[in-house]
């Protein structure tokens, strides 16, 4: 079989498909303009490396002779990875969504050569399936529309382009007053659909939402509502009791295709493992829960483990499903290296501990899938925690010490037999988004758990970034490096989180660079991204000429909103370097964006706990003295162990004071220890003791 033309790309996405017979594009100048020349309608398939049913889709339909003709015959055809190119994804996925009211991957859309879509799907079977239409049909229907009823669907493309660009029409705020009601309501909201049972939220598939446990533990923190801190706590516990997380390797899973967390879509998302950790040390400084504070560790030791880069990125995913034995790596199956019959158990471990083993992780010989609508999992086994220790230890009449080290010992005997399976396929992308949020997630492992690993791993890996992926004389962030090759300017999430990114690590590890960096960054966001005529921030560069829609988005799907996390970056960074053009700025975006964010407050959480910031003064926390004197670090191990939403904490020294006015105003003794607690620039008396600052944070 030969090879199409993304033979040449670095994406693994892409390259999984450069030996389909499907004559495949790679999105580009040249790609767009052989649509133009040849008058073809384009069809885009959009999906990522891991994707199951992506896979599924190219076994079908994009290795299938036959079909692959006709789209060579009938169309332009162009192959996007998501992770790669986010801003023609979400372009598209809008459309996708007004036009069948859901979305996913893979992404299938028919597109004008001007890049109108006028046709899309998710997944489409070769023949009809599932009451789906099968796609040669599709294939030969829009075909014999294009070339014998052109102009209707040229016209229904124009309609479709319009009704999504209307919404992006200049919005009046001048009348928009932000009402702290809005929290209260969002709350009423977030109950409505929690599951009580089962933890997470609605009563399909259950996704983590980390966005929401951020607003929920700030909403505690602020307002001292319990029901808020309980949902938040509840669903992190019945998500670390499931089967979506791997209780051998450690990391989450996807998703879970039940109620009860336990049987997951099995691939492993970089963006997922960032997000989680971060809410459960959070909840753990909010609780001091010990299995929350245990698990993020684990996600962080995963992290470090299976997806570290030898120069500190960090890789995107690992596959869902994997080969079955290593002579056969074409056959593949899905969760096939996570999963186990009892009585491979019972072998592996012997009789007596592998009673202990199934007990606990809820292994049965007829499988405990509760969930295989394509009949592949059988008699197979997700481990979860289907009873803790203690129950454990009394359904077998042994210790607490004694069970423990029994599991201990069974999940590494078991961990060292997965090993030796064919492992799951690696994306070894590095993007910008995920690492910026991983960065993070390994500044706050470091601020609970003094672990200086968690921290020298942030560092490298934000060394490599801004070494690598941040033209500073150009002022150019560029989003994916692979193999040495970085490509595609960066969208609004880039900047937003690696600004994010910078600020944590600043007040972690009081390098003023990240502070110069931070300010740096966010002004060429600002430049590139800010709507200055209407507010709000674009998601992509207004001047791409190949994202048909400017969208200004705030939903948080499975990675927090762009614009909610520059709104926080510039209310923080405002806060820290006396800039109210920054304020200003937060301002207008939150009121730009109310009216969508009251409406639908579950699908932007994140914007909320923006607006929470907007709405309470942080506590600023700027202290002076020697950074490596003990009082210090023990006042500051105190402060990070506290969940203190928004807080700004500053080491001032004198260059620090270039950048934060602010310490100029209060401080003229920079040797000595002095911790100066601020609302509102207004300060508290120093204090130079941890007795003392107790009394006052």
């Amino acid at each position: 079989m030969g090879k199409n033309k993304l033979k040449y790309e670095k994406s693994p996405y892409l390259l999984q498909h450069s030996e389909n017979p499907v004559d495949w594009n790679a999105w580009n100048d040249e790609t767009l303009n052989l649509a133009k020349s040849e008058d073809k309608p384009i069809f885009l398939s959009v999906g990522y490396s891991t994707c199951y049913w992506c896979h599924v889709m190219e076994r079908e339909s994009f290795e299938n002779e036959k079909i692959a003709k006709m789209l060579n015959d009938c169309f332009v055809n162009i192959k996007v990875d998501r992770e790669e190119r986010p801003d023609i994804d979400r372009v598209y996925m809008t459309a996708l969504q007004s036009m069948t009211g859901s979305g996913g991957w893979p992404m299938n859309m028919f597109l004008t050569p001007d890049l109108k879509p006028f046709y899309g799907a998710t997944y489409i079977p070769p023949k009809e399936k599932f009451g789906r239409a099968g796609f040669e049909d599709v294939i030969e229907q829009i075909n014999d529309l294009w070339k014998n009823k052109k102009q209707d669907l040229i016209n229904s493309s124009n309609k479709i382009f319009d009704l999504l660009n209307s919404g992006l029409k200049k919005k009046d705020t001048s009348s928009v007053e932000i009402d702290d009601r809005i929290f209260d309501k969002s709350l009423e909201i977030i109950k409505n659909i929690f599951d009580f049972n089962n933890g997470g939220f609605g009563l399909g598939n259950k996704f983590p939402r980390p966005v929401v446990i951020n607003f929920l533990l700030a909403y505690y923190y602020f307002t001292g509502n319990q029901e808020a801190l309980d949902m938040a706590v509840f669903t992190l516990k019945k998500m670390c009791d499931g089967g979506i997380y791997d209780r051998l390797g450690g990391g989450f899973h996807r998703y879970s295709v039940d109620l009860y967390w336990r049987v997951p879509h099995f691939e492993k998302m970089l963006y997922d493992q960032a997000q989680i950790a971060s809410a459960l040390f959070d909840a753990y400084a909010v609780t001091k829960k010990q299995y929350l504070l245990d698990y993020g560790k684990d996600v962080l030791d995963y992290v470090l483990k299976n997806l570290t880069d030898e120069n500190g990125g960090f890789y995107s995913a690992e596959d869902a499903e994997s080969a079955i034995e290593e002579s056969s790596p074409e056959y593949k199956e899905e969760g096939f290296y996570y999963l186990w019959e009892k009585d491979q158990v019972d072998k592996i471990l012997g009789k007596e501990k592998s009673d202990i083993f199934c007990y606990a992780f809820g292994v049965k010989h007829e499988g405990n899938t509760i969930s295989d609508p394509h009949n592949v999992f059988k008699l197979k086994n997700v481990l979860y925690l289907a009873n803790d220790v203690f129950d454990t230890a009394g359904e077998f009449y042994k210790t607490y010490d004694e069970i423990e080290n029994i599991l201990t010992e069974c999940i590494k005997i078991l961990l060292e037999k997965r090993n030796k399976r064919p492992k799951p396929h690696l994306d070894d992308k590095i993007l910008t988004s995920c690492n910026s949020l991983m960065i993070s997630a390994f500044t706050n492992g470091y601020n609970i758990t003094g672990d200086e690993k968690y921290k020298k791993a942030a560092e490298k890996c934000c060394t490599f970034i801004l070494n690598n992926l941040w033209n500073k004389k150009e002022k150019v962030l560029y989003h994916r490096y692979r193999e040495g090759d970085v490509k595609f300017h960066s969208t609004l999430e880039d900047y937003a989180y690696l600004i994010k990114a910078l600020i944590d690590l600043y007040e972690s590890a009081f390098n003023v660079s990240y502070l110069k960096d931070a300010i740096d960054i966010s002004g060429t966001a600002i430049s590139k991204f800010y709507d200055k005529e209407n507010s709000g921030f674009f998601d992509s560069e207004p001047s791409a000429e190949d994202i048909i829609l400017k969208t200004k988005d705030i939903y948080d799907g499975a990675e927090p909103s762009g614009n909610a996390i520059m709104i926080e970056n510039i209310l923080r960074l405002g806060y820290i370097n006396d800039n109210s053009v920054f304020h200003d700025i937060a301002e207008n975006c939150i009121k730009y964006f109310y009216h969508e964010t009251n409406n639908m407050p579950f699908s932007s959480p994140q914007m909320l706990t923006g607006i929470l910031f907007f709405r309470n003064s942080p506590k600023e926390i700027i202290f002076t003295g020697e950074i490596k004197n003990s009082e210090i670090n023990k006042i500051i191990r105190y402060i990070h162990g506290k969940f203190i939403p928004f807080k700004i904490l500053i080491h001032a020294d004198k260059q620090t004071g270039t950048f934060v006015p602010f310490v100029k105003k209060i401080i003229t003794d920079y040797e000595n220890v002095n911790f100066y607690i601020c609302e509102n620039q207004a300060c508290k008396l120093p204090v130079n003791n941890l007795t003392d600052l107790k009394k006052i944070i």
